[in-house]
C-alpha cells in the first residue's frame, strides 16, 4: 500500500502544471495608460481553437477583474478572421473598429518529453530478511520487483505581445513555456496569471 501510494504521489507531481516567464520586455517609455477597447486575438490554428478560446477568455476575464475593457477576437470576428496575418498586420485590421490597444497570443512551440522514474528500493532491518525463510524470501522479491516507470509531459511555449495601436507601437512581449498544463484551461489560466503579474510589475497594465 505504501508504494502504491507513493506512485500515485509521483503521478500527481507529474501531472501538476507551472508556467515559468522565459522572457520578457517593455518598451522604454511604455507607462500604465487608460485604454478604452482591448481586444484579445489568439493567433492559433484550427487545430488549436480549444487553445485559442480557453487562452482568450482567461486573458479577457483577468484584464476585466483589472477595470480594462477587453474583448476576445473569437466572439467578436470568428475563427479564422486573423489566419495567415502577422501581429502588425492584426493589430492594423481591428483599429477600424474602434480598438486603442491590442493582446496577439501565438503558440509558438508544444513539445513531447519523456521522463523516467527509477524504481524504490526499500531497506529493512536485518531481522526482518533472515528470521523466517518464506518472510526473507518474498521482502527480497518484493525489493528486486519494483521497477521504475515512464511519464510523458507536453510543453507548450506562448507569447504574447502587447500593442498600442493609437500609435501603432508594441509596449509588451514575453515568453512563457507552460510544463504538462492538464488542460487548455489549465494552461491558459496559469499562462495569463504570470503574463498579468509581469506586466503589473513592469508597470504597463496598474494593479
Amino acid at each position: 500500500m505504501k508504494k502504491k501510494l507513493i506512485a500515485l504521489f509521483s503521478l500527481f507531481l507529474f501531472s501538476c502544471s507551472s508556467t515559468q516567464l522565459v522572457t520578457s520586455w517593455k518598451a522604454p517609455d511604455a507607462t500604465v495608460r487608460k485604454f478604452n477597447k482591448i481586444l484579445v486575438a489568439g493567433l492559433m490554428g484550427a487545430k488549436d481553437r480549444e487553445l485559442r478560446e480557453n487562452v482568450e477568455a482567461a486573458m479577457v476575464q483577468n484584464l476585466k477583474a483589472k477595470g480594462i475593457n477587453a474583448i476576445s477576437a473569437y466572439t467578436t470576428y470568428g475563427p479564422k478572421a486573423f489566419e495567415g496575418l502577422t501581429d502588425k498586420e492584426a493589430a492594423k485590421k481591428i483599429s477600424a473598429d474602434g480598438f486603442d490597444g491590442a493582446f496577439t497570443i501565438a503558440l509558438l512551440d508544444r513539445s513531447k518529453e519523456r521522463n523516467y522514474t527509477p524504481g524504490s528500493v526499500y531497506y529493512t532491518p536485518y531481522a526482518t530478511y533472515y528470521s523466517r525463510y518464506w518472510h526473507h524470501y518474498f521482502t527480497l522479491y518484493d525489493r528486486i520487483y519494483n521497477p521504475g516507470y515512464y511519464t510523458t509531459s507536453t510543453n507548450y511555449i506562448l507569447e504574447a505581445n502587447f500593442f498600442n495601436l493609437g500609435n501603432d507601437e508594441l509596449e509588451y512581449s514575453a515568453q512563457t513555456k507552460s510544463f504538462d498544463p492538464s488542460s487548455t484551461k489549465s494552461l491558459a489560466g496559469d499562462f495569463t496569471k504570470t503574463l498579468i503579474d509581469d506586466m503589473i510589475k513592469k508597470g504597463v497594465i496598474g494593479n
